[in-house]
């Protein structure tokens, strides 16, 4: 693997993604207006509700608005690094064939876009992180942070995923708006999942482990050893089917 070359496609991966302006406006617009309407619409009540990632299961009494704060927090970091997942692939497609005609390794393609998205994500999260500061302080601030960053990473490659697999971008929005607003959107909601009917199915979807990662060390000093492992292994999946599907996609050109 070339430095120079690695260096030279992400640097064009990089002015690819800031040329589409919408991008860098919605990286900071997106949360900061699920912020707004948290703090428009939820109240200072206290609520309880279960840490289901705890063995044995622990029931916490936190504000409705704290605990609004986190999970839109994961959510948002959810959508957009599966948004910036799938433009990664599909926008660059044409040319990173050019580049592998050119000389380039699909390797080093591959490590360009896993570098890009890593930064974006790593940024986002900073800046929400850094937000949630006006509003409370995280029991565990900096795993609530690598919190963010790995439900960024579990999202980022199941949009990578997706990009390798479809061609469309409409059919590629429309199956991360799908997962991503019924799992990260929906059912990770705690004050929702201590209600639900079928946990067991919410427990297997992508957000729970960064969710529960982020729940738990906001609010509480608990190990998150079993979540952060969790986590760990959904992004491991998605990265390693997005960049087998898509390395093959390199080596036909």
């Amino acid at each position: 693997m070339s430095i120079s070359r690695l260096y030279i496609s992400t640097a064009l991966i990089t002015r690819m993604i800031i040329r589409r302006r919408i991008v860098p406006v919605l990286m900071f617009v997106i949360p900061s207006v699920f912020f707004f309407v948290v703090h428009l619409t939820t109240s200072d009540r206290i609520v309880p509700f279960e840490l289901a990632s705890l063995t044995p299961q622990q029931f916490i009494e936190v504000s409705e608005r704290f605990c609004s704060f986190v999970f839109f927090s994961v959510a948002s970091v959810g959508f957009l690094s599966s948004y910036i997942g799938l433009i990664l692939i599909q926008d660059s497609i044409d040319v990173n064939k050019r580049l592998v005609i050119c000389g380039y390794h699909p390797s080093e393609l591959l490590m360009s876009n896993l570098i890009v998205l890593l930064l974006i994500i790593v940024v986002v999260s900073s800046y929400i992180s850094l937000v949630i500061l006006l509003f409370f302080t995280p029991e565990q601030f900096m795993l609530f942070f690598f919190a963010l960053v790995l439900s960024g990473l579990v999202y980022g490659f199941y949009g990578l995923l997706v990009g390798s697999v479809v061609k469309g971008e409409l059919e590629g929005i429309l199956l991360i708006v799908l997962l991503a607003n019924i799992d990260a959107g929906w059912l990770q909601n705690p004050l929702f999942y201590s209600e639900a009917l079928n946990q067991n199915l919410i427990k297997f979807l992508p957000a729970y482990y960064p969710s529960q990662m982020a729940i738990v060390s906001a609010f509480e000093s608990f190990s998150i050893t079993k979540v952060l492992i969790g986590s760990v292994c959904y992004a491991a999946a998605f990265a390693v089917t997005a960049n087998v599907i898509y390395y093959f996609k390199m080596r036909k050109v």
